[in-house]
């Protein structure tokens, strides 16, 4: 398996559990700068490799009117004080081919979103700026179609990937997590993420709404995809998740973030101390 470094982080097999997370869109630099010293602290503490996360633009939103973010030259901006003031690396997502060059002048990781996840263009333009690439799985996609995602990347010459499940369609609003899509992805050479936070969202309901998320499994999800052998975790977090301009139903609350990374790399750590099981 391909070993992604992002800066001084490794990312697969026999590397540490890494941690991805930060709100998901960029509300404000004051919200930014804070949340991403409060993650660095708790993974100071817990000893996990801690990458920032968040959206400068988030384009699929269910209303116009709703909060889509700051965008590009404002966020980008903002993720550039994060890394230097944190020194932790920055991810976000970007939905059109003209923002990646801009984008990967700040960046560390590119993400390209499950919904363009099939998008040939916008893959083509991430994967020629030499950045490591995230692909979040379209929930629409067998895992076993991610080859052909990987196959542009790499015909571009980077081999650079980062591989990430958030859930599949089941019926038209719920996802379900098919543990076994982690094991699919991996044998394509390349390390896997799972995102617990958007695999709980239910859509057709805003994100604003209660109801709109089931938080509640993070745990359990989180603790199943580690054993079956993730080499990363994406949560988006915030602090005052009710009050949150995206995602308010399904991120995991930061002050209960320490608590669940201690489980995941108790569990992550278990797992590397095993002799493997052949299949």
């Amino acid at each position: 398996m391909e070993t992604v470094h992002v800066k001084n982080i490794p990312i697969g097999e026999g590397c540490p559990l890494v941690l991805i997370a930060g709100p998901c869109v960029i509300e404000s630099e004051d919200l930014a700068l804070s949340i991403a010293a409060q993650i660095q602290e708790i993974t100071d503490r817990v000893n996990i490799p801690f990458i920032y996360k968040s959206s400068y633009l988030k384009d699929n939103r269910s209303s116009s009117k709703t909060y889509q973010g700051t965008g590009l030259e404002e966020g980008m901006r903002i993720l550039q004080r994060v890394k230097e003031e944190t020194g932790v690396p920055v991810l976000s997502d970007v939905h059109e081919s003209s923002h990646v060059a801009a984008a990967a002048e700040v960046l560390d990781i590119i993400q390209i979103p499950a919904y363009l996840s099939m998008q040939t263009s916008l893959t083509l333009a991430v994967a020629q700026t030499g950045k490591v690439v995230n692909v979040k799985k379209g929930q629409f996609l067998d895992p076993q179609d991610v080859k052909n995602i990987v196959g542009k990347i790499e015909g571009e010459g980077n081999s650079q990937i980062l591989l990430t499940e958030r859930g599949s369609s089941f019926g038209y609003h719920n996802l379900v997590v098919d543990m076994r899509s982690f094991q699919i992805m991996r044998s394509m050479g390349y390390p896997v993420i799972f995102d617990p936070t958007h695999a709980i969202r239910v859509y057709g309901i805003s994100s604003s709404d209660p109801k709109g998320g089931n938080p509640q499994f993070v745990p359990a999800l989180s603790r199943a995809a580690v054993a079956a052998g993730i080499d990363a975790i994406f949560i988006e977090t915030h602090p005052n998740c009710s009050e949150a301009l995206c995602d308010a139903a399904s991120m995991w609350p930061l002050q209960h973030l320490e608590a669940l990374l201690v489980q995941l790399k108790a569990f992550h750590e278990l797992l590397q101390s095993q002799e493997t099981v052949p299949a």
